[in-house]
C-alpha cells in the first residue's frame, strides 16, 4: 500500500511538473497586448481570435485587432487573407517596440467586415496609442512615388497632417492614379505602425492600406504641380512657410561625447541619444547632465536640436561596451559608448580632425577625432602618430551612415572623445618604416660619433683618420640615398623606379658591382650583365610578410672572388627595402580596387558607374555624342536565395555577372548597383537601336539554365535602356529613365 502510495506522489509531482512547465495560453487579444516587452520575452503561447486589417503576404506581415486593439504577426507562408476575415492565431510571444506574435499559425474561420476605424491625430500616432490599430486621417499629400520593397512595386506617400509628416504605404503600383494625389486633401484609412532605428527606437508614422480604395481625395489639388511657373533656384526659399509647434522637451544622462559648440551624445542604460547644441561649456565627460531642446528625425536618427545642456557635477561614468565590427554594423549601438580592436592601415590628419583607418574582421572603418571647431578656447592638440600595422583598442560612440532595424550590415565610424582613447595593444613587426628610421637615426649617431672621435686622434693615425673620414662620406651617401627611397615610398613615384633605385643603392655599396632584381610574375630591373652566366652571381630572396617570395635581388661578382659578408648585409637590406616598396604599392592598389570593384562579381560597382557615367556626359557634352545606359534588374532573385540558399544566391550573382560581360564590347562597361540591380555602360553608341540590340543580347544571355552546384536555375531579367542627350543630360535622369524602362518591362513581361 505504501509503495502505491509512493508511485501515486511521484505520478502527481511529475503532472505538476509539466503543468507548470507549460502554461495555459493566452486566450484574447487584449490579453495579449497588455503584456511588457519582458514578459513577452518568456515565449508565452497564444490562441485568440481577431480581424484581419491588413495582410502583405511577401514579407510575412500581418495586423489583425479584436476589442479595440490591435497587433503585429508574423504570418506563416501559406498565409492567404483579405482585409475582414476573421482568423484564429496561435503562436508564441516576443519582445520588440510592442510584443508581436511570432511562429504562428493562422486558420480562417469565416469572412466578415473591417473593424470600424478610429479617428486620429499625430498625437495619438506618435505616441503609440493606435498601434496596429486601423485608423483614419486626414491630411495633403506632398509626395507619391513608387517604391520597389521583396521585388513587388508598392506606393509610398509622405502626407502632412495636422501635427507632423507620416508615411503611408500602399499596396498599389498605379502609377497614373498616385500621380493625380500631389497636393490633394485626402483621407486615409489603414492600419497604423511606426517606424523604427536599429534599436527599434520609433522615429517616425507608417499607414499601411491595402489598396488605393483606402485613399479618398477630399479636394483635389488646385493646380497640377507640373504646371506650376518655374521659379529660380536662389529664390526658392521664398516660398517657405513654417508653422512648428513642436514642443522643448528634457532628458537625462551620462554625458559620453562631447564636442563644443556641435553636440553631445547622453546615454542611459541602453539609450543614447544624439543632442546638437552650440554650446561651449566646460562639459564633463561622465558626469551626470540634462538637456533641453525640440525632438527631430534626422537620417534617420532620434536627436535634440537647439539643445541647452546643464551639467549636474555628479559622477556616474558609462563603462564601454566591447564590440565586434558586426555588431556595430547592425545598428544595435546607436551612440552608444563602445570599445572595439583593429589593425591601424593608415592614419590622416585634417584641419578639422584626426583619422586612423583600422581593420578588423576583414573590414575597414575608421576611428574619429574631432578637433575643437571654437578657436583660441581650446588648443589644438598634438597628433598621436601610431605605426602602421600596430594593433589598438579605441573607445568611442558609434555612428553610423544610416540605421536599419532589420539586421542589415551598415558603415560605422567610432568618435573619440580624445587621442586618450585609442591605445596600442600589440606593436606592429620589426619590419617597419619606423624601425627603418630609427636604425637609420641609429648608424647616423654611431658615424657622428666616429667622426668626432676621429678629429680628436693624434697625427701619428693620420692615415687612419683620412680613411675612417672616406668611410664615413660614403655611408652618409649610403644612408642620404636610403632615406630619399623611404621617402619615394611613401610618395607617389613608380615601383619599378624606386626597384631599380635599390638595385643602384646596393651597387653603391658593393663599390660598382651590378645589381638587379626580378619579381616574381613580373619585370626585371637594374643593371643585368648581358655575361651574367661568367659571372659569381649572390642572390638574396625579397621575403613577404606572408606567402611566397615577391621576387630576387641579384649582384654579379667578378669570377673567382671570394664572398664577404658585407655582401651578404647589402643584398639583406635592400631586399627589406624591396619589400616595403612592394607590399605598400600593393596594399595601395587593393584598397582602390575595393573601392571601384563589387567584391563579389569582381566587376565595377556604382563609385565606378557615376565617374563613368560623369566622364562620359562632359565628353558628349563637348563632342556633341550620344551614349547608352542599360539597367538590369535580375528577376525572382530573393526566390533563389530562399530555396538554395544565400551561397548559391552569390554564385548565381558571379555567374550572371560573367554571363552579362561576354554580350559586351571591349568599350562597354558592366557594373552591379547593388543586390541584384546591374547597369552596363555603351560608350560609342551611334544610334538607340545600337543600344537596344545589346540590351535584347543582356536579356538573352539568361536564357539558358545555370547549373550551380547540383542545382538546374532558370533565370531571366527585365531590362531598360536610356540614350544620351535623348532621354536626360544628367546622371540622375538617365538613370531614373533606364530604371523606369526597366520597371515597365518587368511588369510587361509578367
Amino acid at each position: 500500500m505504501k509503495t502505491w502510495i509512493a508511485a501515486l506522489g511521484v505520478i502527481l509531482a511529475s503532472a505538476s511538473a509539466v503543468w507548470a512547465a507549460a502554461p495555459a495560453p493566452l486566450t484574447t487579444l487584449r490579453a495579449v497586448h497588455g503584456l511588457s516587452n519582458a514578459e513577452a520575452s518568456q515565449s508565452l503561447p497564444v490562441a485568440f481570435e481577431a480581424t484581419v486589417s491588413y495582410f502583405r503576404d511577401y514579407e510575412h506581415t500581418l495586423f489583425v485587432e479584436d476589442d479595440g486593439v490591435g497587433i503585429y504577426v508574423y504570418a506563416p507562408a501559406d498565409a492567404r487573407l483579405v482585409p475582414g476575415d476573421r482568423v484564429l492565431i496561435k503562436g508564441i510571444t516576443r519582445p520588440s517596440f510592442h510584443p508581436y506574435i511570432a511562429d504562428s499559425s493562422v486558420t480562417l474561420l469565416r469572412h466578415g467586415s473591417l473593424p470600424h476605424p478610429m479617428p486620429a491625430n499625430y498625437g495619438m500616432l506618435i505616441a503609440a496609442d493606435h498601434d496596429c490599430i486601423l485608423v483614419t486621417v486626414h491630411g495633403v499629400v506632398r509626395s507619391a512615388d513608387l517604391k520597389i520593397s521583396s521585388m513587388v512595386l508598392s506606393t509610398r506617400l509622405n502626407v502632412l497632417i495636422d501635427g507632423g509628416i507620416i508615411q503611408v504605404n500602399i499596396e498599389s503600383n498605379d502609377a497614373s492614379a498616385i500621380s493625380k494625389l500631389l497636393d490633394s486633401e485626402v483621407e486615409i484609412t489603414g492600419t497604423a505602425s511606426g517606424v523604427f532605428d536599429g534599436k527599434m527606437q520609433q522615429t517616425g508614422i507608417l499607414i499601411h492600406v491595402q489598396s488605393l480604395a483606402g485613399v479618398k481625395i477630399l479636394k483635389p489639388a488646385a493646380l497640377f504641380p507640373w504646371s506650376l511657373p518655374v521659379t529660380p533656384m536662389d529664390r526658392i526659399l521664398t516660398h517657405e512657410q513654417v508653422n512648428d509647434l513642436t514642443q522643448r522637451v528634457r532628458v537625462s544622462g551620462t554625458i559620453t561625447y562631447y564636442q563644443p559648440n556641435s553636440a553631445i551624445v547622453l546615454q542611459s542604460g541602453s539609450r543614447s541619444l544624439w543632442v546638437m547644441t552650440s554650446t561651449i561649456s566646460p562639459l564633463r565627460i561622465g558626469d551626470q547632465a540634462d538637456a533641453i531642446g525640440f525632438p527631430e528625425v534626422h537620417d534617420g536618427f532620434l536627436t535634440l536640436n537647439e539643445g541647452s545642456v546643464r551639467d549636474n557635477q555628479v559622477q556616474s561614468p558609462i563603462a564601454p561596451q566591447p564590440a565586434t565590427v558586426s555588431q556595430l554594423a547592425s545598428s544595435k549601438h546607436i551612440f552608444d559608448l563602445v570599445s572595439i580592436e583593429g589593425q591601424v592601415v593608415m592614419e590622416v590628419r585634417e584641419n578639422s580632425q584626426d583619422e586612423y583607418v583600422l581593420a578588423a574582421d576583414g573590414q575597414a572603418f575608421s576611428a574619429i577625432f574631432r578637433h575643437p571647431v571654437v578657436a583660441g578656447m581650446f588648443p589644438l592638440p598634438p597628433p598621436k602618430l601610431i605605426p602602421l600595422g600596430s594593433r589598438v583598442s579605441v573607445t568611442g560612440i558609434c555612428a553610423q551612415q544610416n540605421s536599419n532595424p532589420f539586421d542589415a550590415q551598415v558603415p560605422f565610424n567610432i568618435l573619440l572623445r580624445s587621442l586618450d582613447d585609442i591605445t596600442v595593444v600589440a606593436k606592429p613587426s620589426l619590419l617597419s618604416i619606423r624601425n627603418l628610421i630609427l636604425l637609420v637615426c641609429l648608424l647616423l649617431g654611431v658615424l657622428v660619433s666616429v667622426g668626432a672621435r676621429g678629429w680628436t686622434l693624434e697625427r701619428k693615425i693620420r692615415r687612419q683618420t683620412a680613411a675612417m673620414a672616406a668611410r664615413v662620406e660614403a655611408e652618409a651617401l649610403l644612408e642620404h640615398r636610403r632615406s630619399r627611397i623611404l621617402e619615394d615610398i611613401n610618395g607617389a613615384r613608380p615601383l619599378a623606379e624606386i626597384l631599380e633605385q635599390i638595385t643602384e643603392m646596393v651597387s653603391f655599396r658593393l663599390d660598382g658591382t651590378p645589381c638587379w632584381c626580378e619579381v616574381t610574375d613580373g619585370a626585371r630591373l637594374g643593371n643585368c650583365p648581358a655575361d651574367g652566366a661568367a659571372l659569381r652571381v649572390a642572390r638574396e630572396d625579397i621575403p613577404a610578410r606572408s606567402g611566397p617570395p615577391l621576387g630576387t635581388l641579384f649582384a654579379g661578382f667578378a669570377p673567382g672572388t671570394e664572398p664577404a659578408i658585407y655582401e651578404n648585409e647589402a643584398l639583406f637590406v635592400g631586399a627589406r627595402l624591396a619589400t616595403l616598396a612592394i607590399e605598400t604599392r600593393r596594399l595601395y592598389a587593393d584598397l582602390r580596387h575595393r573601392s571601384e570593384f563589387d567584391l563579389l562579381t569582381d566587376i565595377n560597382n556604382r563609385f565606378s558607374l557615376d565617374k563613368q557615367l560623369d566622364a562620359l556626359i562632359q565628353q558628349a557634352r563637348e563632342k556633341a555624342g550620344i551614349f547608352g545606359l542599360i539597367y538590369i534588374d535580375l528577376d525572382k532573385f530573393k526566390l533563389v536565395n530562399d530555396t538554395c540558399g544565400h551561397h548559391v544566391g552569390d554564385l548565381y550573382l558571379q555567374e550572371v555577372a560573367l554571363r552579362m560581360k561576354r554580350q559586351l564590347r571591349p568599350t562597354d562597361m558592366l557594373a552591379r548597383l547593388g543586390g541584384d540591380e546591374f547597369a552596363a555602360v555603351v560608350p560609342m553608341a551611334r544610334s538607340r537601336a545600337e543600344v537596344e540590340e545589346i540590351a535584347q543580347r543582356l536579356e538573352r544571355c539568361m536564357d539558358a539554365p545555370f547549373a550551380i552546384e547540383g542545382n538546374l536555375l532558370h533565370g531571366s531579367a527585365s531590362v531598360g535602356a536610356a540614350v544620351y542627350p535623348e532621354d536626360g543630360t544628367s546622371k540622375d535622369t538617365l538613370l531614373s529613365f533606364a530604371d523606369a524602362a526597366m520597371y515597365t518591362a518587368k511588369h510587361t513581361n509578367k
